[in-house]
């Protein structure tokens, strides 16, 4: 469809439905989905060339001073969607420009996609991504945080968790995937969940079960796609599962580890290469390794190459270097293998002879990211690793990493992944010419500074186990 064809669709979709209220959602730099509510009858073909001036940009962190805040929201007409959970109310994505003839907000996430996709194309290439988000759903969270200098604390509440339940079935730790019902007590809540995907915001659903740790942890998988639209699903995903899990009096969490002990989520990304005429570049038939072209070696180079500066993005909060610890499937280790989960890139293979199946699965990701610039930034690392043929060394093949000495993993050359945020900051100020075609320097500052106020507060307060360790020192 041409613009004017789209725009006709958005606004058949609002009388349709009778949509009273439409939500004009946007993310922001820390991957946060905003919103503003506006009535329905401003929707006309006007308002999708003006947009609507409803942003102080001052007041969301990382995108503009005081003096310059007035910014407007341009309404994406194709991702109009009725809100099934609020009747009358439909929610919209808009693109942040400086004004209705000022051109795209330099800062606006979802912009950075786009413009990494132009990046590509230019080079002759395609790109897809199939993340795998992992989350959990508690029953409640309660927070001690009302006086932080007297002490915090926290308590997590779940009736399928071992510490706290409330039907005779139990998850212990480690033991939460794929058991059936009645012992998988979030089935009911993940069928609602993907059924609202598929027949309300456009999702192919390619599965949904409950993950390994206790406590209620899920994921969701759908059918891959371009980057911009991955991401849109992906913050899409995340939106319908909060308000979901808030509809049941539940509350659910993308925190990469909220409790010790169990594992954590991650957002395993698949990831490859196409050119423009719909040829897989990972793909040769002939290797008799995992069916991964040179190409795709180079690729899997890049992104290694890359790995450390890439944290600060893909694992981008204080809390995202708990989950990255060995003992919990989560990837610590900057190697490869096929389909050897204590590599922190795997090669799937499942199927053989398949070309459209080829692909990788970069482990270290979480659900945490901004989407927009998380996939940006990784197809950036690829792109190097084509363009200058980057190796990425020999797959580790047949050994569990973890189990590996160090003597042994420094023989072959694996290097680890950052252990904290701040040292992911670090790899990015010293790595990030590779993200220049798209990233500007003056939004990696921005980001940096920002991640570094997030690393400063966290550890200006004392932690729990401190006291524990330290109370009779």
């Amino acid at each position: 469809m041409d613009k004017d064809d789209r725009i006709g669709y958005a606004i058949d979709v609002i009388k349709s439905n009778g949509i009273k209220w439409v939500d004009l959602q946007f993310t922001d730099l820390l991957g946060r989905l905003q919103h503003v509510t506006v009535p329905a009858d401003q929707f006309d073909r006007e308002a999708f060339s003006e947009g609507f001036g409803k942003l102080d940009g001052s007041s969301i962190k990382g995108f503009t001073e005081i003096y310059e805040s007035d910014m407007v929201l341009m309404p994406i007409p194709e991702s109009v969607r009725p809100i099934p959970w609020a009747p009358g109310v439909a929610r919209i994505t808009v693109e942040i420009h400086r004004g209705a003839k000022s051109g795209r907000f330099e800062r606006d996430p979802r912009g950075i996609a786009e413009k990494a996709e132009t990046h590509q194309k230019e080079l002759g290439y395609t790109s897809y991504f199939g993340p795998e988000p992992e989350f959990f759903i508690f029953d409640s969270v309660n927070l001690d945080i009302a006086q932080p200098s007297s002490g915090t604390g926290y308590k997590i509440h779940s009736n399928e968790a071992p510490w706290e339940n409330a039907g005779g079935y139990i998850i212990r730790h480690k033991e939460g995937y794929y058991p059936a019902e009645p012992i998988d007590r979030m089935s009911a809540i993940r069928m609602e969940i993907i059924t609202l995907l598929k027949e309300n915001f456009g999702f192919q659903i390619e599965a949904a079960h409950h993950e390994v740790a206790t406590a209620g942890q899920c994921e969701i998988n759908f059918r891959y796609s371009t980057l911009v639209d991955t991401a849109d699903k992906l913050q899409m995903l995340k939106y319908v599962v909060r308000n979901i899990a808030h509809s049941h009096g539940m509350i659910a969490t993308f925190m990469p580890k909220p409790m010790f002990g169990d594992n954590g989520n991650g957002m395993h990304t698949h990831f490859s290469i196409w050119t423009l005429n719909q040829k897989n570049m990972m793909y040769d038939k002939d290797d008799h390794y995992a069916e991964l072209s040179r190409e795709g070696r180079h690729v899997i180079g890049g992104i290694l190459k890359h790995a450390p500066a890439l944290s600060a993005i893909i694992s981008p909060t204080v809390n995202s270097y708990h989950r990255l610890i060995p003992g919990f499937e989560a990837p610590v280790y900057l190697a490869w293998s096929r389909s050897n989960r204590s590599a922190v890139i795997r090669v799937p293979t499942y199927y053989k002879g398949i070309e459209k199946a080829k692909r990788i699965e970069y482990r270290a990701p979480d659900p945490t990211c901004n989407p927009y610039l998380a996939f940006s930034a990784i197809l950036m690392a690829g792109l190097d690793g084509l363009k200058n043929k980057v190796e990425p060394g020999d797959p580790v093949i047949d050994e569990s990493i973890y189990e590996m000495t160090v003597a042994k993993r420094k023989e072959l050359g694996i290097r680890e992944i950052p252990k904290s945020l701040d040292q992911a900051l670090d790899a990015l100020e010293a790595d990030h010419e590779f993200l220049k075609p798209v990233f500007s320097s003056a939004l990696l500052d921005t980001y940096i500074d920002l991640k570094r106020d997030e690393c400063r507060m966290i550890a200006s307060y004392p932690h729990p186990m401190e006291l524990y360790q330290y109370l009779d020192g």
